[in-house]
């Protein structure tokens, strides 16, 4: 069984014990509780009132929040021609066609973000195996598939932020670093919120947003008061 610093504990058996509370407030406990070396990431979890074993119940998109995530991404890009030039300006690692598809398929995957144009699909397709375990397969409606690669690997680099429920209906994204003011992880969060309020598909029924929690990565979770 894994084993919880005393710090861990402590923190822990205080945040089981409050109650919900305002997203200002619980910001302001993961911020106190930032006692490592390195910034933490923080993350939003909500969880849904979805039937996740149903396709037309899923949310699944793409967001860039208003003061990033603070972390660079690396992303790679499927694409000929002009658009692999557009690419490599706009910050992507690697570009290409049949040589990057290989590469990747040889076990390459030091990347974090796909990007693919539409008419490379016929070829990138055969990646799904490998790509879609780790949540990297390009797809439309992440907007990883787009005929705008510049754009893409622009926005996807400074940290856009993709995210998807799973089977348990849950959804989760990281919204910043413990580093950040208080004030832009609020507005980092609530955009999030905002997002994935919007996104309720038409087929769910019941209480929507059912609970909503932030952590940072060495820190217990933060249940907030929905209003």
């Amino acid at each position: 069984m894994r084993s919880r610093s005393k710090r861990y504990t402590k923190d822990a058996a205080a945040a089981a014990a409050a109650a919900k509370v305002p997203l200002e407030e619980a910001v302001k406990k993961i911020k106190q509780w930032n006692t490592t070396k390195f910034d933490q990431t923080v993350e939003c979890v909500l969880s849904l009132g979805l039937d996740a074993r149903q396709a037309d119940q899923s949310v699944r998109g793409a967001i860039s929040l208003p003061h990033g995530i603070g972390k660079t991404l690396k992303v790679i890009a499927f694409c000929e021609g002009e658009d692999e030039a557009a690419a490599k300006a706009a910050g992507a690692v690697e570009a290409g066609s049949d040589e990057l598809v290989a590469k990747v398929l040889g076990g390459w995957m030091d990347f974090d973000v796909a990007i693919a144009h539409p008419r490379m699909m016929g070829k990138v397709g055969k990646l799904g195996r490998v790509l879609g375990p780790q949540g990297k397969m390009p797809s439309p409606k992440s907007g990883t598939v787009t005929p705008e690669i510049g754009k893409a690997v622009k926005d996807y680099a400074a940290g856009k932020v993709e995210f998807r429920n799973d089977s348990g209906g849950n959804v989760h994204a990281p919204v910043g670093k413990v580093s950040f003011e208080a004030a832009k992880l609020v507005d980092n969060i609530n955009t999030f919120i905002e997002m994935v309020k919007k996104m309720k598909p038409a087929a769910a029924k019941g209480t929507y947003i059912k609970r909503i929690c932030i952590s940072a990565t060495m820190s217990p979770s933060v249940e907030l008061e929905l209003s």
